[in-house]
């Protein structure tokens, strides 16, 4: 190992002993330095080469700030091509992974400072009657990367604390969807049947409804206009602006329970706000199972039958995206319908050959 040979008499040692201690550089450790120091231990350690006197330095863990000591663990370093193998040791300030990089659940990341920040993770502020105690992100009570908490059906807000539009009795169940034609009292389910005065727009998905949600005061009104270069206030581009509770590809059983009449792969073309629903234009680019709606190849409408208080689809639709959409059908009004349920995902070939594979074998 690199280092120097001194010759120290420790307390208490008989007279006349000496006991070598090597002084040790390169970020190495122990009497001999036969290992590395213990938050340089990125890679394994080796001896320096006593030939051509390249010293094989410890490297330092990426612990950011978060972390006292590191290990070096062979399954990691191997998994990275035998380009780093440190794994952080007890990571503090409320973060965790191998190298502290992720925040603990119940917490996320403050944007606003630096990864190596103590402050880095912020606790997250659900309503706990709003808040659904079970996501589909492990344990997670709200988003890691926005603070956005998963909310129980019809439950809207950044911390899930009131009811989507067309929602009403918030409580342990949730929100109950309003019997009307449009939005009702969040209180007591009374519909709200006045139109007049009430102003209609043709917004993209994503785009803002400035009936529905205000401009928060930190945010200029600049950020929700839109031109011909940009389909609005979409939230590819802006994803703390527009989170919804996803629906996630569970196992073949889960998909198949939920007995969806229609998946199709579609492009998102527009979306306009009718005042008494959302309507979305899509382009079918090919159809994997229809019910009692035909469906062919061509532009037709779909129906989300949620808006979070943002003004946003839920499921999030971002025009100009191809998208796996998976959902129910009205076959009274032949429409397609698309909710918390739905399965919506950006178009992959491996997820469409995933599920086609389940709708011709698993779905019996």
């Amino acid at each position: 190992a690199p280092g120097s040979v001194r010759f120290l008499r420790e307390p208490g040692s008989c007279v006349g002993i000496v006991h070598g201690k090597c002084v040790c550089k390169h970020n190495t450790a122990g009497d001999h330095c036969e290992k590395c120091a213990p938050l340089y231990n990125d890679q394994p350690w080796k001896p320096g080469d006593g030939k051509t006197g390249v010293p094989n330095e410890c490297r330092k863990c990426r612990c950011h700030n978060h972390a006292d000591s590191c290990h070096f663990d062979l399954s990691v370093w191997l998994a990275s091509g035998k380009r780093s193998g440190g794994v952080c040791d007890n990571c503090k300030h409320n973060t965790e992974g191998h190298r502290c990089q992720r925040c603990k659940p119940g917490y996320y990341r403050d944007r606003g400072k630096p990864i190596s920040s103590t402050e880095v993770c912020k606790p997250c502020a659900c309503q706990p009657m709003g808040s659904a105690n079970a996501t589909f992100s492990r344990s997670w009570r709200c988003h890691p990367k926005t603070g956005f908490c998963y909310c129980k059906p019809g439950v809207a807000g950044p911390n899930c604390d009131r009811c989507l539009m067309g929602y009403w009795g918030f409580g342990e169940n949730g929100c109950r969807p309003c019997d009307c034609a449009r939005d009702c009292d969040q209180h007591t389910g009374n519909c709200f049947n006045g139109y007049d005065n009430e102003p209609f727009f043709n917004i993209p998905i994503g785009g803002r409804i400035p009936d529905l949600a205000q401009t928060p005061t930190n945010e200029s009104e600049e950020e929700w206009k839109w031109n011909d270069h940009e389909q609005g206030f979409s939230a590819l581009r802006h994803p703390e602006k527009c989170v919804c509770k996803e629906k996630v590809l569970g196992s073949v059983t889960d998909f198949c329970q939920m007995k969806y009449a229609y998946v199709i792969k579609a492009r998102i073309l527009s979306a306009h706000d009718k005042g008494t629903h959302a309507e979305v234009v899509v382009k079918v680019k090919k159809v994997l199972k229809s019910g009692k709606v035909k469906i062919a190849r061509s532009n037709r409408s779909i129906y989300p039958e949620s808006w979070t208080n943002r003004g946003c689809t839920c499921p999030i639709l971002n025009p100009g995206t191809d998208y796996l959409i998976a959902g129910q059908e009205d076959s009274r009004t032949s429409k397609l319908l698309v909710n918390m349920n739905s399965l919506v995902k950006p178009w992959k070939a491996y997820l469409g050959k995933q599920i086609s594979d389940i709708l011709r074998t698993g779905c019996k």
